[in-house]
């Protein structure tokens, strides 16, 4: 397959990360609330828009993808004191560059329609170069960006999403695709099916298998349907959509093309209607309390459509030793005041530090936190 390979120009800026004396957004840790014995902080700020969150090997260079805008960025906290103090521009003029994903020294960054790789990236910050590895992904803008992660079986899981709010769409649409980034004629395959939009992946430490955030349709009112949490623990399962939501929800307009609501797979939870939940991830780490080990932390970006707002949290889910899900609650709140109906940030996405800390990113403040326990 033809590679297409671009040299960028650097962009390397100094980070303000001082939340109280920032003039550039609108940061108000003091309305976040946690349970007792974790803090939250700025750990970077000035970051447009942040939105998918990566790592290197180490987690000293945290790579965030962006949707609105057209960037890539990487982050280094290069004095050590606990913050990002440096901001790379790895890439610019992209389509939805929402996805990021790093393996074997490379970074991977998923656009609408393409893949590319920056290989050796760690040592090319200051030189960042890109290749497209694929550019045959449907290039309809309508959840068209992409959260995208290796799977333990070495392949790049790339979901799209379905191109409408509603619709019968192709095939390729709708579904959690994965691909092979090392062969020469790559070709999509589909994992997954009857999903509209996921934004947010991970699989279960010790069974490996893909769980899901997926959200529910508009136009249904209020309340109707449910954002999912979904697991998939083989190929081939279908989901519900566009026929059915939240596992018993029959949707008006296409239910009766479809099944019996028993041929599709319902959700392993049900996450609210209009929530927006978007990236999860299981925590693995040692520093929060032992009550946390392979639970579920994921963002609920909130909602848009709701005549009262909802979401805008961070989320906990509890399983049991069977993968069912026993409990869940709210982790963090604050960037929604109920009563005024005012918000001032969006987290979209978690991703777990070496040191067992969690980063949070917030499309909406331009920033990404960091949480900690010290059970003080």
């Amino acid at each position: 397959m033809r590679k297409i390979i671009i040299i960028l120009c650097l962009s390397v800026i100094s980070l303000s990360c001082n939340a109280q004396s920032s003039k550039k957004s609108d940061i108000q840790l003091e309305k976040i609330k946690l349970p007792a014995g974790f803090q939250i902080s700025v750990w970077a700020e000035d970051v447009p828009d942040a939105r998918s969150l990566a790592m290197n090997g180490d987690g000293s260079i945290i790579f965030v993808g962006n949707r609105q805008g057209k960037n890539v960025y990487a982050l280094v906290d290069t004095n050590k004191d606990g913050k990002a103090d440096k901001k790379y521009t790895l890439a610019e003029g992209l389509r939805m560059p929402n996805g990021v994903a790093f393996k074997d020294g490379d970074l991977y960054v998923a656009e609408v329609s393409r893949i590319l790789r920056f290989r050796n990236i760690e040592k090319t910050l200051d030189k960042p170069v890109f290749e497209v590895v694929y550019d045959k992904f449907p290039d309809k803008a309508h959840h068209g960006w992409k959260f995208i992660a290796f799977g333990p079986d070495g392949l790049l899981y790339v979901p799209i999403g379905a191109p409408c709010n509603i619709c019968e769409p192709e095939e390729i649409f709708a579904s959690i695709t994965r691909i092979d980034v090392k062969s020469t004629n790559i070709q999509p395959e589909i994992f997954a099916k009857g999903i509209r939009n996921t934004v947010g992946f991970a699989w279960h430490p010790t069974s490996k298998e893909i769980w899901f955030t997926d959200n529910g349709r508009d136009m249904m009112g209020d309340d109707v349907p449910d954002c999912e949490l979904n697991s998939a623990p083989q190929k081939g399962m279908h989901f519900g959509y566009p026929y059915w939501h939240a596992g018993d929800v029959k949707d008006p307009e296409f239910g009766s093309k479809g099944k019996d609501k028993s041929a599709y797979t319902a959700p392993k939870a049900k996450l609210g209607a209009h929530t927006a939940p978007l990236g999860m991830r299981f925590y693995t780490g040692n520093q929060f309390p032992a009550a946390y080990k392979n639970n579920i932390i994921l963002a609920k970006h909130g909602s848009w459509n709701r005549s009262k707002k909802s979401g805008y949290n961070l989320t906990r889910v509890v399983l049991d030793a069977n993968q069912n899900v026993v409990k869940q609650e709210v982790f963090a709140e604050g960037w929604l005041d109920d009563a005024s109906q005012d918000v001032w940030g969006r987290p979209v996405d978690v991703l777990q530090m070496p040191d067992g800390s969690m980063l949070v990113s917030d499309d909406m403040a331009n920033c990404i936190y960091k949480i900690t326990y010290s059970g003080k």
